[in-house]
Order: C-alpha cells, then structure tokens, then sequence
C-alpha cells in the first residue's frame, strides 16, 4: 500500500491551503507599496507591467532551479493520442492566460482602485470557475447549491457599489481591469487539470510563471516601461511578492493535483477577506462598512457552494 501524500492528509492539505490563501491576501498592499516605493504612477503602464513581469519570471526561475535540484522530470509525459507540438501549445496558452494576461490586467486594475475594493471584487473568480466549469466539463453539473452559493456572492460584489461616489464607484480601469484578471483566473483554474496531464506540476508552474512573467517583461519595456525609484525598501518589498507568488502558486496547484478542487477552493474565501484588511491597515485606505457586508457575502457563497463536497 502506498504512502499518503504529505498534501492529501487532512490537517496538512488545510495547513497549506491556507497558507496560499493568506498570502495572496497579502499581495494587494504589498502591490500598492510597490507602486509607491518604485515611483509607479498610476498612468504608467509599462512600468506596471515591467514590476509583474520581474516578480513572476523570477519566482518561476526560482521554482525551476528547485526543480532541478529536487530530480524532478522536465519532460513530458506521455502524449496519449495527442502530439508534443499540441501539448506545448498547451502549455503557452496557460502561461499566457495564468500570468501575462491575469496579472497585466490585475496590476493596472489596482492601480485605479482601492485595494480592499479590488480583493474583493477579485473574489468574483471562484463563481466564474463554478459556471464554466459547468459549462465546459461534464463531470460538473450545476445544483441549487451552485446557484444560491453564486447568487449570494455576486450580489456581495454588486454591494460594492452602494454609497456615494466618495465611498468607491465602477471604473473600467479599476474595477473593469479586475474582473477581467478573474475571469483570466477562472479559465487558467480550469486548465491546471490539463497541465498535469501533460507535465509535472511544480515544473508546469514553474513554466507558467518563468515565461508569463518573461512575456510581460517584454511589452513593459517597448512600453517604455521602468523602474524610476530602486531603493532597498522596494526591493524587498518585490522580495515579498515573489516569495508569494512562489509558495501560493507551488502549494495551490499542488493541492488540486491531490484533493478534490472543492476542498481546497473553499480556503479562497479567505482571500478578500484578508485583502480588504491588511490594505485598510497597511495603505490607510478608508474603511466602509459596505466592505464587510461586500466580504460577507462573497465569503457565504463560496462556503455555499462548497458546502457537501467531499
């Protein structure tokens, strides 16, 4: 009988799947600290999209040398009736949908927003994998559950909006960017089963993040993007969200790979909920009541929906 997987064990598997949750919760103060430190004005898009693409090509790097250094196969596995070329492709279009166009549309997004708004208006990605992954795979129907559970918490996201034009109002720059970021998220979630069909997962994400952060590299500097303000602060601040980064997307798609999704995605709640705080603590945003209310809800309809599986 085979040994059980450190991720597939109960108390564990809860261990790390908080710990990705925490901290991206984390990233949305420590993005905004960043702008700030690295003189990133809110207009200056290539420079945004040259701090996230040094951020994730780096943590990929990073995990591809862990990689390495743990034996871990870089091949891929074997193709069952489809063709390497195929599989490549594959690969690409998760790098590009799982980082060069999530967070090029993430980062310009919170750049126009308030950071406890955008996490959770960001929180919207988990009723969005709930609907496609009913529409695109069989094996997901949709319930009553689902329905009230995304009800519920798009009806948190839409109480954003309530209150005067001082308290938050939508912007497609700001919030219009973020719900792009989640749906790019939503359809890369999908994709993670087809990525470990085809190659091992930590080498996979170690791909994903090496070259989506390369491609974002790129159009950042035609961009004329730059880094107006290097100082010790920023760099550890950069620091931080690569080590973020790194151990929430390792430890995330590790887990899927083991568990059933449900089991782990119902620890995303905790994503806008510690958004919303560690940004009104850490950047002195404005506090709104709407916020709890807004957190509330998302938070009920991704436990709604999550509520029963095993």
């Amino acid at each position: 009988m085979s040994q059980q997987s450190i991720f597939q064990r109960p108390v564990w598997a809860a261990v790390f799947a908080f710990t990705a949750a925490f901290l991206w919760g984390w990233a949305y103060p420590f993005i905004k600290l960043g702008f700030a430190e690295f003189g990133i004005d809110a207009d200056m898009t290539g420079s945004k999209m040259l701090f996230a693409g040094v951020r994730f090509c780096i943590s990929g790097i990073i995990i591809l040398i862990v990689a390495r250094l743990t034996h871990r196969s870089y091949a891929l596995k074997d193709p069952e009736n489809r063709s390497r070329v195929s599989d490549c492709l594959f690969l690409l279009a998760y790098a590009l949908l799982n980082t060069t166009l999530h967070y090029a549309a993430f980062y310009i997004g919170l750049s126009h927003s308030q950071g406890a708004r955008a996490a959770i208006l960001n929180s919207m990605s988990v009723f969005l994998v709930v609907i496609l992954a009913c529409v695109f795979f069989k094996s997901d129907v949709m319930n009553v559950r689902k329905v009230m559970g995304c009800v519920v918490g798009f009806l948190g996201i839409l109480s954003l909006n309530i209150g005067g034009e001082e308290s938050g109002r939508f912007s497609f720059l700001g919030d219009g960017m973020i719900i792009l970021n989640a749906l790019c998220g939503a359809s890369a979630g999908l994709m993670t089963r087809g990525v470990n069909r085809r190659i091992d997962v930590f080498v996979g994400t170690g791909y994903s993040l090496g070259i989506g952060g390369a491609l974002l590299i790129i159009p950042g500097l035609l961009l004329g993007g730059t880094l107006p303000n290097i100082t010790l602060w920023g760099i550890a601040i950069l620091f931080m969200l690569i080590v973020i980064s790194t151990v929430g997307f390792v430890l995330y798609n590790k887990l899927l790979t083991c568990n059933p999704v449900g089991k782990i995605a119902i620890w995303n709640s905790l994503i806008p909920v510690v958004g919303a705080v560690t940004s009104c603590l850490c950047l002195k945003e404005t506090f709104y009541w709407k916020y709890v209310m807004a957190a509330t809800l998302a938070t009920a309809g991704i436990y709604i929906i999550n509520k029963g599986k095993r």
